[in-house]
C-alpha cells in the first residue's frame, strides 16, 4: 500500500527521560508495534528498521527507540536489566498513545534477542497488550513472568540457532496465552541468510494484523494449558 507523507519515520523523544526514538504512522493504521532491541543495538537497527518499514506497509505503526540513554548504556549491566528495559517500554507506550491518531489503537512488542524478554515482561505486567512477536529471543530472561502473560506470542527461531530454539521451546511450554513457534529452518540468530529475515516479516506482520484486528473481542485471548511442542 502506498503511505502518505505523514507515515514517513521521523525522530522524536519520549519524555520524562529522555530517551530517543523513531515513530512511523500510517494514516488510519491498524496498530502500533513497539520495538524492543537486542544488546549492542538501538533505534537504528539496520535489521529492525528493515522489519519496521515493511510493517509499516501493511498499515500498521511503529515506534523504535532506545531503551537506554547514553550514560545508562555505558553500563553493560543495563543492557541485560529486563525489569528496567521493560519498564522503559511501558512508558514509551503511555507516551504513544497519548500521541494523536495513535490513540486508541492496538498495541504489540517486537523483541529481538534479550529485547524479547522485555518484551514479554511489559506484556505480562499490561495486559491489554495486543500481540508479541520474538526474533531469536531471550524470553528465559522473563521466566517467571511468562504464565502470566496474556497476550497472544510468536517465537521466531531460526532452525540452526540450537541453544535459544531450546531456551525458546521451554518458554512456550510455561506459557499460558495463545503462544506459537516458528523455526525458520535455514536461518542462524541473526536471520542473515538470504530470504531470512523477509520470512520473519511475513510471520511478525501476520501476527499482529490478525491479532490487532481482535483485541478487542473478549474471546480473542483466553488462557489455556501449556503447549505440547515436543
Amino acid at each position: 500500500m502506498a503511505l502518505d507523507p505523514s507515515a514517513r519515520p521521523r525522530d522524536v523523544r519520549i519524555e520524562p527521560r529522555g530517551l530517543d526514538a523513531v515513530l512511523g504512522a500510517p494514516f488510519g493504521a491498524r496498530g502500533l508495534v513497539v520495538f524492543a532491541h537486542g544488546s549492542g543495538s538501538g533505534r537504528m537497527s539496520p535489521r529492525n528498521n528493515y522489519v519496521a518499514d515493511q510493517l509499516r506497509e501493511a498499515g500498521l505503526a511503529t515506534l523504535l527507540l532506545d531503551l537506554l540513554t547514553p550514560a545508562e548504556a555505558e553500563d553493560r549491566r543495563n543492557v541485560f536489566d529486563v525489569e528496567l528495559l521493560a519498564g522503559r517500554l511501558l512508558e514509551a507506550t503511555a507516551w504513544a498513545r497519548d500521541q494523536g491518531r495513535l490513540r486508541g489503537l492496538p498495541v504489540g512488542y517486537f523483541g529481538a534477542s534479550t529485547g524479547a524478554g522485555a518484551a514479554l515482561l511489559a506484556a505480562a505486567r499490561q495486559p491489554e497488550t495486543a500481540a508479541v512477536v520474538s526474533r531469536g529471543g531471550r524470553p528465559d530472561l522473563a521466566l517467571d513472568a511468562l504464565p502470566q502473560v496474556r497476550a497472544p506470542s510468536l517465537l521466531i527461531v531460526g532452525g540452526h540457532d540450537a541453544a535459544v530454539l531450546e531456551l525458546n521451546r521451554a518458554a512456550a511450554q510455561r506459557m499460558r496465552a495463545e503462544v506459537e513457534l516458528a523455526i525458520i529452518p535455514e536461518a542462524g540468530h541473526l536471520f542473515e541468510e538470504p530470504g531470512a529475515l523477509d520470512e520473519v516479516i511475513v510471520l511478525a506482520r501476520d501476527w499482529f494484523l490478525v491479532h490487532f484486528a481482535g483485541a478487542s473481542d473478549p474471546e480473542a485471548r483466553h488462557d489455556r494449558p501449556p503447549a505440547d511442542l515436543h
